[in-house]
């Protein structure tokens, strides 16, 4: 029974016919898991790798200052490096002597999940921004006279210049704690895969819920040759989903939009993009009667998802510019995805337009049997095709940005 608030058995889910990409490390199972709940065809491409420093000297020397004398404030950034932080300190008989030290400092957490950790511990913190943001904690600890200060600062995976060098103009002792760095992932095969496909059009979203993350992929891109080809499809046809505004702001430095959720969760994340990904990549028109939306590789016919194969796509798109008008078979040539010429292909000067219409003929064959119903697409003798709708509507239809 429907509760009313599910969509009726057989309906198009709000992702399906999207591909997204996942290019996160860490909980990439979990996100990949809320992204098909909701229809999307997810590509898994991991970015960045999770280094422990467990063993690190520089982490148990900064350990052993911190427990050999008082704190005024420690900095807590994320959840998974607190506790890796503590455990550490286990490891070298440090953990009791460095909990009473916290104990009695002032506790700044950066977020829910470093909140979480820092009270699992059986401690409390004084203040966490609502932001999850830095700069917002940087802010905070500056509005305190800091000289002479001893603070901890619990790194998340990268050196915090814009903090811990703002507390240390203050006056501030300053001690980093690295529990952890990002690097790049030891396979970049799927990244790259990643990339090319965003480049192509194949891909309609790329989530990335790190800084890091994204500074690996444009790195990638880079590597070969296509870090502004993948920023030029950032900024038109793939949308880029960032967990928060740190993560965004590589991106959004370089004119790219993104879609942001109101607070940093993974759950947050998909459901802003369920609501920001149909806008800018779907197409909505009325063909006779009926509701059609084109999604990335799909449409939706009345509610009924219909995968659609990249050439017919790329045919029903071209219409679609164009609702009730006439587009030329030479026009519908050159929508076509690029291909290679097949063996065996006629040739002469005259090779290349045939061999074209031909193809324009066959996947608007293909076209019409993926959407399973006469007349959507009408043949108009020696002129070419279009989309059955009355063109004086056109304005009326409400387009995305990828349509």
């Amino acid at each position: 029974m429907s509760t009313g608030s599910e969509p009726p058995a057989g309906f198009a889910e709000p992702l399906a016919g999207f591909a997204v990409g996942v290019t996160a490390a860490r909980r990439h199972e979990e996100l990949a898991t809320l992204l098909e709940r909701r229809g999307a065809r997810v590509v898994l491409a991991p970015a960045i790798r999770l280094v422990p420093l467990a063993d690190d000297a520089e982490l148990l020397e900064a350990t052993r200052a911190c427990a050999a004398g008082p704190l005024d404030h420690v900095v807590v950034t994320t959840g998974i490096g607190f506790r890796a932080w503590l455990e550490t300190a286990d490891g070298h008989g440090l953990r009791d002597a460095l909990v009473s030290r916290l104990a009695a400092a002032d506790i700044v957490a950066r977020g829910p999940k470093a909140r979480g950790a820092v009270r699992s511990a059986g401690l409390r913190e004084v203040w966490s921004p609502d932001s999850e943001g830095c700069a917002e904690v940087t802010r905070h600890l500056l509005a305190k006279d800091l000289a002479g200060a001893r603070i901890a600062v619990q790194l998340y995976g990268e050196r915090q210049p814009e903090l811990t060098g703002a507390l240390r103009a203050a006056g501030a002792e300053v001690i980093e704690i690295p529990v952890y760095r990002w690097s790049r992932a030891d396979d970049p095969t799927p990244l790259r895969r990643l990339v090319g496909q965003a480049v192509a059009g194949t891909v309609d979203a790329i989530t990335f819920t790190s800084a890091p993350a994204v500074d690996a992929t444009l790195g990638v891109a880079a590597d070969d040759g296509l870090e502004e080809a993948l920023v030029e499809a950032m900024r038109t046809h793939v949308v880029a989903a960032c967990v928060g505004p740190v993560t965004a702001e590589a991106l959004t430095g370089r004119g790219v939009p993104t879609v942001q959720p109101e607070r940093a969760r993974l759950g947050a994340l998909v459901r802003a993009l369920v609501t920001g990904l149909p806008g800018r990549r779907s197409r909505r028109l009325s063909v006779r009667g009926a509701s059609l939306e084109l999604r990335g590789h799909a449409v939706v016919l009345d509610g009924q998802l219909r995968p659609i194969a990249p050439a017919p796509m790329a045919i029903l798109r071209a219409l679609a510019r164009r609702p009730g008008h006439v587009v030329s078979r030479a026009e519908l040539c050159g929508a076509l995805p690029s291909r290679s010429a097949g063996v065996g292909a006629p040739r002469g000067r005259d090779a290349r337009p045939q061999a074209d219409e031909h193809a324009v003929e066959m996947a608007v064959a293909r076209l019409r049997r993926g959407l399973g119903r006469p007349g959507i697409v009408e043949t108009v003798v020696k002129r070419g095709y279009r989309l059955a709708c009355d063109p004086r509507l056109a304005d009326r239809i409400t387009a995305g940005a990828g349509g």
